[in-house]
């Protein structure tokens, strides 16, 4: 689920930080750059806590307070086919919405759920009509349970900031393109398998 990545990017350190260890500072400001971003094509999705890896022998002179660098970060990118278990966030009509705790971009279609489903308009939830000799058991995707899915596929959305299409866009133009907005990095899963879906659904007795 995380990797270690070789990166290169430019830091700058700030004339007040020069008291603090160097590798302090430059971890600082590369997480400031860097934490919780989606750059490039290399999957790179973290959060505060992930700290660049730095040399201890590296060194930047303090008469120059900006550098090109090589470090290493770590960075969230499960492959393809990984199982993990997250949490479900939501349910829609688009299917189960799952969050990591760091990480809320992954969607379960429809189609990828334990089949026969149906979305419980009235509970807004997703239901397995679970088949027994005695017919059929309505088995609940509540908010808050865990899910372990594996992981099908993922995208990445172009997110960077666009110009008006003309010098004549209105206001709720505006408006409408901000709540289009799409997540620049978005985890497709799938519990259409044994042993996938709701945790209680495989311990439970």
């Amino acid at each position: 689920m995380f990797v270690l990545v070789e990166m290169t990017d430019t830091v700058r350190i700030p004339p007040w930080q020069f008291e603090r260890k160097l590798n302090e500072s430059i971890a600082e400001e590369l997480n400031k750059k860097l934490a919780n971003k989606v750059k490039g094509g290399c999957h790179l999705k973290g959060d505060g806590s992930f700290l660049a890896s730095l040399p201890d022998h590296m060194c930047l002179p303090l008469f120059i307070p900006e550098e090109k660098l090589h470090f290493r970060y770590v960075v969230f990118h499960p492959f393809l086919d990984e199982i993990l278990i997250g949490e479900i966030k939501s349910c829609s009509q688009d299917g189960v919405h799952v969050s990591l705790g760091f990480f809320d971009d992954i969607v379960i279609p429809p189609e990828s759920l334990q089949q026969p489903a149906k979305f419980d308009e009235a509970e807004q939830v997703w239901v397995w009509e679970y088949e027994t000799e005695e017919g059929a058991h309505d088995l609940y995707m509540d908010i808050g349970e865990e899910i372990r899915f594996r992981v099908m596929d993922e995208t990445f959305v172009d997110t960077s900031p666009t110009g008006p299409s003309s010098a004549e866009a209105s206001t709720s133009n505006v408006t409408e393109e901000v709540q289009k907005k799409e997540a620049p990095y978005t985890l497709v899963g799938s519990i259409s398998e044994p042993g996938l879906g709701l945790l209680s659904w495989w311990t439970n007795s």
